[in-house]
């Protein structure tokens, strides 16, 4: 809708507690042309709209199991799963009397890119891109995250020998690709006697920047590396790469999680939504890699539940956004990371071979480029 059809003035940057709008102020369709051509009625309120991965934020922010609601405190900053990421660094006074602040957990919204957003009462320094208001009122939401991580794994899949003849039999069986992979996993760690999944992948590893890095480096000139081929074609070695990518993607989010961190932040939580996190395998990955638990809302559509709080708001079912999500918003499965310390040890290792593939690469480039001059 164009800005000039309603009656109420625009936000210039996000929406609800920006001066010249208010927050659960409905806003109200005025061309009598309009309402015709979109089969609504004259005078219906329309709330604010929200990009995809911002609606998923306001879909799970408030999606905090009961026993850590009592313990209030603990949290300040929620991630979202999106790997897009959004991280909030802390509330306003008046919800920071309630003892729970947004700045201890990143929000993951896990779709085709992976989206980060923390937001805060402040800016902090990082190399993210900070918003006033652009998804919660009064907030800073800072934006980073990983391009083209849902796509990467479509990628690795679908480019590989085996994959026609798994797709083929992940159809007859009416199930997904993703499922016979982490079946076939398991029955590999059981038959090579490995200590746990995470395992079979030492010789194989993965930097994730298929399509440059975004966050937290930001150098678009990263390019993507696998570690440990063989002439092997088998559906175990691509069980293996599968594993190796998600793993890579899970040390990228490490990656921000450091970087956030180490400028002000303290995330000790994940609040995961979007089609990745549906992934078993994928999600328990995230909780070791990052040792962290890792929240999955009870409504899987978490974009879609967004958007019918902002509904819900313009309608005055609820004062407020955040009355409405904290009324929306519940907390479903939980995902622990792994209390092995061998898993812990194992992923460290991992993560130091991680950051030296991107080392290499600078150092590599900056020797061609040498050569080049």
């Amino acid at each position: 809708m164009h800005r000039t059809q309603c009656c109420s003035a625009w936000p210039f940057f996000g929406f609800w507690s920006h001066a010249c709008s208010c927050e659960g102020k409905n806003f109200v369709l005025k061309n009598r042309t309009l309402p015709e051509e979109m089969g609504l009625r004259a005078g219906i309120p329309v709330g604010t709209s929200l990009i995809d991965a911002h609606a998923g934020g306001v879909g799970i922010m408030e999606s905090v199991p009961q026993s850590d609601s009592e313990a209030k405190g603990r949290f300040q900053l929620k991630v979202k799963i999106y790997q897009r990421y959004f991280i909030s660094v802390t509330t306003l006074n008046e919800y920071l009397t309630e003892e729970f602040a947004f700045s201890f957990t990143l929000y993951l919204i896990l779709g085709a890119p992976i989206n980060s957003y923390p937001s805060s009462a402040s800016s902090l320094d990082i190399n993210f891109t900070p918003m006033f208001v652009a998804m919660l009122p009064e907030y800073w939401l800072t934006e980073g995250g990983q391009s083209a991580t849902g796509a990467l794994l479509d990628y690795i899949i679908e480019n590989h020998m085996a994959s026609p003849h798994l797709a083929d039999r992940a159809a007859s069986q009416k199930t997904s690709i993703f499922a016979l992979l982490n079946n076939m996993l398991l029955t590999m760690m059981e038959e090579q006697k490995s200590p746990f999944v995470a395992a079979l992948t030492e010789s194989t590893h993965v930097l994730p920047d298929f399509h440059g890095n975004r966050s937290p480096i930001a150098d678009p000139k990263s390019k993507g590396i696998i570690c440990g081929l063989t002439l092997d074609t088998s559906e175990r070695q691509l069980a293996l790469l599968y594993l190796a990518t998600i793993q890579g993607v899970a040390y990228g989010t490490r990656h921000i999680v450091e970087h956030c961190n180490a400028h002000g932040h303290e995330i000790n939580t994940l609040l995961a939504c979007g089609g990745l996190s549906k992934n078993p395998l994928y999600i328990q990955e995230h909780a070791d890699i990052m040792g962290c638990p890792v929240i999955l809302p009870r409504e899987s559509e978490s974009v879609l539940l967004g958007a019918a709080i902002l509904g819900a708001v313009a309608a005055k079912k609820y004062p407020t956004v955040m009355e409405a999500m904290k009324a929306l918003n519940v907390a479903g499965q939980v995902v622990r990371p792994s209390q092995d310390p061998k898993v812990k040890k194992y992923h460290d290792a991992k993560y130091r071979v991680f950051q030296e593939l991107y080392e290499q690469q600078l150092s590599q480039r900056s020797a061609m480029a040498k050569a080049l001059e």
